[in-house]
């Protein structure tokens, strides 16, 4: 058939930080009119697709449904773009597993507690945890005079010390996640931005 067809959305792209996903892509240009785009979705278990909340919707964004939380599932996602009766053609993604290709973040740092000798510090994580998960933290400290030589810590803890500081020294740290699953995948996540702080005098 030769009926007219509008260029297909560009740049598609799943988007997932901290098993919030979503797909984003680029808008379609046309000389007039207003482009409207049409998300579906279909999972590896049902090769079949369906509609995500967005159908004939004006953004250049499709948020996961509550539907596909599932962080294990294999999903594709397609879009396209609709003006009036014109269709483009259909835009599919690769595979996605948020376990595999979501971003984790840094733990936020809630308070920290300073001694002579050590730092106390109390994280949460940066997102909810299902039930198999275990989430390890990786911290880095380090003197600020000797930054070259950093020392590495793992805990499971939410709140943990680092020992044996030297007082009236300022450390620097770093944190960040890494998550083992029940598939056995390990995802690490990103470096928190390096705090500093000064040890008392004992």
């Amino acid at each position: 058939e030769s009926s007219p067809r509008l260029p297909a959305p560009k740049d598609v792209m799943i988007y997932s930080y901290n098993f919030r996903s979503l797909l984003r892509w680029s808008p379609v240009k046309v000389d007039r009119g207003l482009v409207l785009y049409t998300v579906h979705f279909k999972t590896g278990a049902f090769n079949q697709w369906d509609e995500m909340n967005c159908t004939r919707i004006t953004q250049t964004e499709c948020s996961f449904p509550w539907s596909l939380k599932e962080r294990r599932w294999t999903v594709v996602l397609r879009v396209r773009a609709e003006l009036g009766q014109v269709t483009s053609d259909w835009v599919e993604t690769d595979p996605f597993v948020a376990e595999r290709n979501t971003i984790i973040g840094p733990p936020k740092v809630n308070s920290v507690t300073v001694s002579s000798d050590s730092l106390v510090i109390s994280v949460t994580p940066p997102f909810g945890s299902e039930a198999g998960d275990l989430l390890q933290y990786h911290v880095s400290y380090w003197e600020n005079a000797t930054s070259t030589t950093k020392k590495e810590t793992k805990t499971s803890n939410t709140l943990f010390k680092i020992g044996n500081l030297k007082e009236l020294t300022l450390y620097c740290f770093r944190i960040q996640v890494e998550l083992m699953t029940h598939s056995d995948l390990q995802l690490l996540g990103l470096q928190s931005v390096p705090e500093c702080y000064s040890t008392t005098i004992s």
